[in-house]
């Protein structure tokens, strides 16, 4: 070895970027690979222990709407008044609104559902930087683990509303049309608003991956593509009346003896199907 690679070499050995960082945290370092059996046991129970907590809450929430969308967004941009008008009008519709709990659109779409005195359901994950709570939420679940949220996100939802959004909105937004596409959920509504926003995406889905044969040309019409709320809210419901048989009824009452909580909102009232089997038609 020369001198020239040998200050190389030493160069590289004392950056400090490739120090050794500090430790990982318990999710991080669960998603790193193989760990000792002991915290790989550990991480299954906390784990099945967030899904139970995440099914005793949202269990008397009734049909949900969810809203997928940007954390970044501002009070009072324009992307922020669409989200909050659709969280509106789908309360108004009778729907639980749903949202990741956080901030931008997230806390928008729950402000729409709250001021129209719908019942409003926030499911925020546990990040060091970005995202907290809004406060606009009557019902709000906190999570580690972002693929435990996310079946949470599609469990109790009869339709989704994607609003502008980065990298998780489209992460969510995709992972439910697979879902939707596999069959391992009905063909719940997908509304993607503001056609602007999402041309560029909307042409790569068209003109890329259908020419490529990566998707057939049917599964294009799983999205459907709107910039009105009032549109978006009414194919939704529209869907769910007439592919799912769905009809107003009683809320069911939580069971105190169960440590159930009851949930307050001054809409009473929630869909339910009307069969097993005309749902699955």
């Amino acid at each position: 070895m020369n001198e020239e690679e040998h200050q190389s070499q030493t160069a590289v050995k004392s950056d400090p970027a490739w120090e050794e960082g500090p430790p990982f945290p318990e999710v991080g370092r669960f998603l790193s690979g193989p760990q000792s059996r002991g915290f790989e046991l550990a991480r299954a129970f906390q784990i099945f222990r967030e899904f139970l907590r995440g099914f005793r809450t949202l269990h008397f929430v009734g049909p949900c709407v969810t809203v997928f969308g940007s954390a970044r967004a501002k009070e009072g941009s324009p992307h922020y008044e669409l989200a909050r008008q659709t969280g509106r009008l789908l309360a108004g519709a009778g729907f639980t609104v749903m949202t990741g709990g956080g901030p931008g659109l997230m806390e928008a779409a729950n402000r729409g559902a709250k001021e129209a005195g719908g019942l409003s359901v926030g499911l925020n994950i546990e990040l060091p930087n970005e995202q907290s709570a809004n406060p606009y939420v009557d019902i709000q679940q906190q999570f580690r683990h972002f693929f435990v949220r996310k079946v949470m996100l599609v469990k109790y939802s009869y339709g989704f509303v994607v609003a502008p959004g980065g990298f998780g909105t489209m992460d969510e937004t995709f992972e439910t049309a697979t879902l939707i596409q596999t069959g391992k959920i009905r063909n719940f509504p997908l509304s993607i608003l503001d056609r602007r926003y999402w041309t560029p995406l909307l042409e790569f889905v068209h003109h890329n991956m259908v020419k490529e044969g990566t998707i057939d040309p049917d599964d294009v019409n799983l999205l459907h593509v709107t910039d009105s709320p009032v549109e978006a809210v009414n194919h939704i419901l529209r869907v769910v009346i007439e592919r799912f048989g769905l009809k107003w009824r009683p809320r069911v009452r939580p069971q105190r003896l169960l440590g159930e909580r009851e949930i307050c909102a001054e809409k009473s009232l929630r869909f339910a199907a009307e069969s097993e089997a005309r749902a699955r038609r």
